[in-house]
């Protein structure tokens, strides 16, 4: 009995052992699971807080981009609609024969003194090997955009005297003179993430200026060519309007027969290889418009690069030391008028758009997406793609040049190109007027877009 009762008590005893462990065991899990969400909370509550921060943070970034990239187009279009009072028959003071005059001093005057002083302060051999990349990124640029204007003509059936404005414009951007203007002013700003004002500010110019160059010379020899082989006629001929180019069906020979050492002079020769040289130039000068690719500004961007790249000429003429320094600050001098000059001549060449006929809205609908839409998400994916090979160096302010040479409006240098042809000068004057319009957005979103992906 006294046994029996002892196994008793001890299994109760076990019981209540059991169910204080069990009691044990249900609060540690009730307090393990306690923290357990109460740390899930935290996390999520950190999570939350972090993101909110960080999109705080971006739309604040991209904001201050906005502001920064809205200021320089605010500015050219401000002067743009002062050149453009100035050339309304009300005021006249930009008439045609002003800005005639004026796009003259700025051509031959202005623009070489501007690009050879830059260029000869900031580059030098060394920089020439790291800048090759522009002339690959600004002919793929043409070329995709001739082909993206072909595109364009087939979709609108457009006629055949505007094919060769429409080639143009689709190809040909504005990567000269915008550039000379925009971004010396984006350096300007204190939120850019191009560098410090001085430096940005003159390598920027030396970039500009390159720019310019290399897209004068594609202009006058690539567009050139695809403007004047549009504009032929259906059976292959080229209107009478245009430029004649002469090729001879048969291949003449170097020297003609009779001159051979036995019986022609040395002298009589040599005059018939010149002879034979400048006709080779002439026919040349018919498919490549040589005298406007090497025009004032070409040929100060040769000089720039050579005063830059030989030592001893730069040491004479650069710097606050140079013996010679009085030329390098007088074409300074010069220089500085270029940006503004160009800002109201361009205002004055856009108020032609207003008097033009009629042009169909498709076709001004199809070279803005070309230009504003298509070309520019091109261009951000081959210069990002250019800079993840390693193919272009880190400097934020030449990959931003080289963005920007993607999202910029038709060349001014077009008309010039298109009175050659005449044909379609009336219709180009009114898509410039209405490509420029949409440029002053266009160009402030695009540039808000470059400057994220370059800080």
């Amino acid at each position: 009995m006294i046994a029996r009762s002892s196994v008793i008590i001890e299994a109760q005893q076990a019981l209540e052992l059991e169910g204080r462990r069990s009691e044990i065991g249900e609060s540690r899990r009730r307090r393990v699971d306690w923290r357990w969400s109460h740390l899930q909370q935290l996390v999520s509550t950190s999570r939350r807080i972090h993101w909110e921060t960080l999109g705080a943070d971006l739309r604040m970034g991209l904001l201050n981009l906005f502001v920064t990239a809205s200021i320089p187009v605010l500015n050219v279009l401000l002067l743009t609609g002062v050149g453009s009072i100035c050339a309304t028959r009300r005021i006249g003071i930009l008439g045609k024969d002003a800005t005639k005059h004026l796009n003259n001093v700025v051509f031959f005057v202005f623009n070489p003194a501007l690009v050879a002083t830059n260029l000869s302060q900031t580059i030098t051999m060394e920089s020439m090997v790291l800048l090759w990349f522009m002339p690959v990124n600004l002919l793929l640029n043409f070329v995709l955009g001739s082909a993206l204007g072909w595109v364009v003509i087939q979709i609108t059936n457009a006629p055949t005297h505007l094919r060769g404005v429409i080639l143009a414009c689709c190809s040909a951007g504005n990567v000269g003179n915008l550039l000379l203007i925009l971004v010396p002013a984006m350096c300007k700003e204190k939120g850019t993430p191009l560098g410090s004002h001085d430096v940005c500010g003159t390598y920027g110019l030396a970039y500009a200026s390159l720019s310019m160059a290399i897209g004068t010379i594609l202009q006058w020899s690539y567009v050139y060519n695809i403007v004047r082989i549009s504009l032929c006629d259906k059976e292959g001929s080229v209107n009478n309007n245009m430029p004649k180019v002469e090729f001879p069906e048969e291949t003449k020979s170097l020297l003609p027969p009779s001159c051979s050492p036995e019986k022609v002079s040395i002298s009589g020769c040599m005059a018939a290889r010149l002879n034979k040289m400048k006709y080779l130039m002439r026919k040349l000068s018919g498919v490549v418009h040589l005298k406007r690719m090497f025009a004032p500004a070409s040929i100060g961007v040769i000089i720039g690069f050579i005063i830059g790249a030989i030592p001893q000429i730069r040491e004479a003429i650069v710097g606050q030391d140079a013996p010679l320094r009085v030329i390098q600050d007088s074409a300074a001098l010069l220089g500085n008028g270029t940006i503004p000059s160009l800002i109201l001549i361009t205002g004055g060449n856009l108020t032609k758009g207003l008097h033009g006929p009629g042009v169909k809205c498709t076709l001004i609908l199809g070279v803005a997406i070309v230009r504003y839409i298509a070309l520019p998400l091109f261009g951000a994916a081959m210069v990002k793609g250019a800079i993840h090979l390693g193919l272009v160096h880190p400097d934020p302010l030449y990959q931003f040049i080289l963005l920007l040479q993607h999202a910029v409006p038709p060349a001014m240098n077009i008309a010039s190109m298109i009175q050659m042809f005449e044909a379609g000068e009336g219709e180009l004057s009114v898509i410039f007027l209405w490509t420029y319009a949409v440029a002053s957005v266009a160009l402030t979103l695009w540039l808000t877009l470059f400057l994220w992906l370059v800080s």
